[in-house]
């Protein structure tokens, strides 16, 4: 190979293997941060790299000071409006720190989360926010304890990572108090089922304080689903208008999204919203406002959870042997038409 230094643009991965004597795969573990390369090999690779002018893929780019100013977060499902705030607030925090965020769609996979993890591993990310639900943290928490991460809104305060989110048992106990005082008391529960913590927080939040109302949790009113999105609340909705004279006289959805669907499933059946029955949601998501009736829901600051968790991660990045906190957040009940 001539000692012709190619433009930038022609130079491939595969000439600078060549030049240093070396494989394509050796070239990216160096490129990439990777630990388990000679001294010796590392430096010709990246001699190769100086030499043959190969532009270094800007992820990768301060090997030295394995600084990429890059965050991750790392998102369960890209259609839940409810995550859009949370990301605004990540994303604000990190411009005003110089880093650049990097959105990442899980699907709620640990298999894809384990890809994204591999990013700080290599040293192309600096640190991660993972909204994904606990149970996927759960089962990269032991390997991944060692590396700069947050997690937001789910969270396992067991797992020694810091986190952000608000108390879900006590949010959910005070939609029925609510209901309770409005006169209700058949009062029915759509969860987002078992795989999600803040379901089960939530869950346990319902039952706990309809025993203390002295009501009984009828587990005809309580459905568990895969799923937030508003045909899955309408489907969930018909479930319980079928059961006639015991069918409940107010429902809590456990996301707004899912309320939605909630009150198009009470219009389908004939009913009226909340004369028949009442509906409550969860997150106030934008829209929750500006459907008819207004929905009464649970606020969540997400916008706040966001600019939360990136401070929380930020503090970790600059001090990794400082103890970063876990912080719980305010929720606020804000009663509209829907109930």
């Amino acid at each position: 190979m001539s000692d012709t230094v190619r433009p930038r643009e022609e130079v491939s991965i595969a000439d600078v293997a060549e030049r240093a004597g070396v494989s394509v795969a050796t070239v990216s573990r160096v490129l990439n941060g990777h630990t388990n390369v000679r001294e010796v090999t590392r430096e010709k690779v990246l001699q190769a790299v100086a030499s043959s002018g190969y532009r270094i893929n800007e992820l990768a780019r301060n090997l030295r000071t394995a600084e990429s100013r890059l965050l991750l977060t790392m998102v369960p499902d890209f259609g839940n409006p409810f995550y859009a705030a949370i990301v605004r607030g990540i994303d604000t925090v990190a411009r005003q720190n110089g880093y650049f965020m990097l959105l990442c769609d899980t699907g709620a996979d640990p298999l894809r989360e384990r890809s994204y993890f591999d990013l700080l591993r290599g040293r192309r990310a600096d640190g991660a926010i993972c909204l994904d639900p606990a149970a996927v943290q759960k089962a990269l928490a032991e390997e991944a304890s060692t590396l700069p991460w947050v997690a937001c809104c789910e969270f396992d305060p067991a797992a020694g990572v810091p986190y952000v989110g608000i108390d879900n048992h006590l949010a959910a106990g005070d939609v029925v108090r609510y209901l309770v005082a409005k006169g209700h008391r058949r009062i029915a529960l759509i969860n987002s089922g078992q795989g999600y913590l803040y379901g089960r927080q939530r869950l346990a939040g319902y039952r706990d304080a309809l025993s203390d109302a002295g009501l009984h949790a009828n587990p005809a009113w309580q459905i568990e689903l895969d799923s937030l999105d508003y045909e899955a609340g309408a489907r969930a909705t018909a479930q319980l208008i079928a059961l006639g004279d015991v069918r409940p006289s107010a429902i809590f959805a456990v996301s707004d999204t899912l309320a939605i669907g909630v009150m198009n499933g009470v219009r389908n059946a004939g009913l009226r919203v909340p004369e028949d029955v009442a509906v409550v949601g969860f997150d106030d998501i934008a829209v929750a406002a500006h459907v008819d009736p207004p929905l009464t829901t649970v606020l969540q600051p997400m916008q706040r959870l966001g600019e939360t968790a990136a401070e929380l991660l930020l503090k970790r990045l600059r001090d990794p042997r400082v103890e970063v906190p876990g912080v719980l957040l305010p929720h606020r009940l804000i009663e509209r038409r829907s109930a």
